[in-house]
């Protein structure tokens, strides 16, 4: 398998700037996830992996040889994306044997099938090897498009989204699958997705773009207690965390002088004024609590409720059990846990932690 490194790598596009400055090193054998929205840089980043764009400044490395001048033939790296490639008049059998008949590899009829048969049993997709593709559902179609990358046996695989286009049963289960299939493989996956619970739930480490640049790079879980910045802090976590301006004196938090104050803990920076972030997880909404506010909207997730809080013109949200009785509008007191608060510049929006490191 391959080890990518990426060194200062940009790409222009005419006036536009796609990918600015980025480094990135990417272990053997490690399943890395760009995360990012819309327009972030993610599948133009992929793309020069593959050899399909060149970089404008920069210099990518797989196993430590530059591969900025090789074609994606010679870079041994395959691409699966979220259209699925497949040709309809052709059978399974018969898409999962198409790379491995061309003139590069040109593989012995017997090499084939027990490329196919593998791959097939990996996917389990052996039952449906002489059916024509056209006749399969969409995750049939999106295994059978990764059994064209896993014939291959490349270095790498490049996967752009490959399961947006699937419903959300359907996503799940393939997630689980692909993760699965990445440990059986010992392979490199590189995964380009917009949603954050992928991100969250595959990656060993994500990678988090905004606007062509790297915002930050870590293991799911750091970058979920401990983001960069607001931006990563509101892109990554379902349901959303909590941002409010306000001001740390004499030991709280306040938001609205008297009727918004909270306790903060130990590791709080000095007096001045902040963003604090809290997840809903870390809201309390119990009696007694210190602050009062009105039930502004539920969300019945099944296992929790979420419901957003109204105090004054501020909004917070909450993660409760499913079990416990709220009404809209109910009148209702809440805390946080101090120690899981995080604080945000209130000019560059950066974590106060990441500033001091």
């Amino acid at each position: 398998m391959a080890r990518i490194r990426l060194e200062n790598i940009s790409k222009n596009f005419g006036p536009h700037t796609a990918v600015e400055d980025l480094d990135l090193d990417i272990a053997d054998g490690e399943f890395f996830v760009l995360l990012g929205p819309t327009g972030a840089g993610k599948t133009t980043t992929l793309r020069m992996i593959a050899g399909l764009d060149k970089p404008t400044v920069g210099r990518i490395f797989i196993n430590e040889a530059n591969v900025n001048d090789w074609g994606p033939a010679e870079r041994d790296v395959a691409l699966v994306l979220q259209q699925y490639s497949l040709y309809p008049r052709l059978t399974v059998r018969d898409n999962l044997a198409f790379p491995l008949r061309s003139r590069v590899r040109n593989l012995a009829p017997a090499e084939i099938d027990q490329r196919i048969d593998y791959a097939a049993r990996t996917l389990r997709i052996t039952h449906l090897l002489d059916r024509k593709t056209d006749r399969l559902s969409g995750g049939e179609m999106q295994r059978v498009s990764i059994g064209r990358a896993i014939v291959r046996e490349p270095q790498v695989f490049l996967m752009d989204e490959p399961l947006s286009a699937l419903d959300a049963k359907l996503r799940e289960a393939l997630r689980t699958e692909l993760k699965d299939l990445q440990r059986r493989l010992g392979a490199t996956f590189i995964f380009v997705t917009h949603d954050q619970v992928e991100a969250m739930t595959m990656g060993d480490r994500i990678a988090i773009l905004n606007r062509g640049q790297i915002v930050q790079v870590g293991a799911p879980q750091d970058v979920y207690s401990n983001p960069r910045d607001t931006f990563v802090a509101s892109f990554v976590g379902a349901p959303a965390i909590n941002l409010l301006k306000g001001e740390v004196q004499g030991g709280r938090a306040v938001v609205t002088p008297k009727s918004f104050e909270l306790p903060v803990a130990g590791q709080a920076p000095g007096a001045g004024s902040y963003i604090f972030g809290i997840r809903p997880e870390d809201v309390r909404v119990e009696s007694g609590a210190p602050v009062e506010g009105r039930v502004h909207d539920i969300e019945n997730h099944g296992i929790e409720k979420i419901i957003t809080v109204r105090v004054n013109e501020h909004f917070v949200r909450a993660s409760i059990p499913a079990r416990v009785d709220v009404a809209l509008e109910e009148v209702i007191r809440f805390g946080w846990n101090a120690e899981k608060l995080i604080y945000f510049d209130p000019r560059t929006g950066i974590n106060t932690r990441h500033q001091i490191a």
